[in-house]
């Protein structure tokens, strides 16, 4: 699970009903990755439960899920706390278009586009 959950990218995986309940206790330990268990997709009685792992965990703790199951798990926010997005900002604006620093800025970090547009805004109003 280390190496899995350290991937940058939203992972899809599929699961026995009998195991799903200690897979989402061990991979909340790994990060707060926002979450989905989709059960019976496509069929009558689906569901899908959104939320971060704990979120999804206290769910379904109790419950007897019967059925196939898909978790999806999104991209790890790990990054997110490492980066002074401030500072990475003003430099790429620095001779730069609004446009083309968050763009910039959202592929060298990962974060998301509009997260990183309206600190952009943000930051342009300040300085105006």
């Amino acid at each position: 699970l280390d190496e899995v959950t350290a991937i940058p990218a939203t992972l899809v995986l599929y699961e026995s009903p009998k195991r799903v309940h200690r897979l989402l206790g061990e991979l909340a330990h790994h990060g707060g990755r926002e979450a989905a268990l989709c059960r019976e997709l496509t069929k009558r009685y689906e569901e899908v439960i959104r939320g971060t792992l704990d979120d999804v965990a206290r769910a379904i703790e109790g419950r007897d899920l019967k059925g196939e199951i898909v978790v999806l798990l999104g991209r790890p926010d790990a990054q997110v706390q490492d980066i002074d997005l401030d500072a990475a900002l003003r430099a790429a604006m620095d001779g730069a278009s609004l446009r083309e620093a968050v763009d910039a800025v959202t592929e060298a970090t990962g974060l998301k586009r509009r997260q990183v547009y309206q600190r952009a805004l943000a930051l342009a109003k300040d300085d105006d």
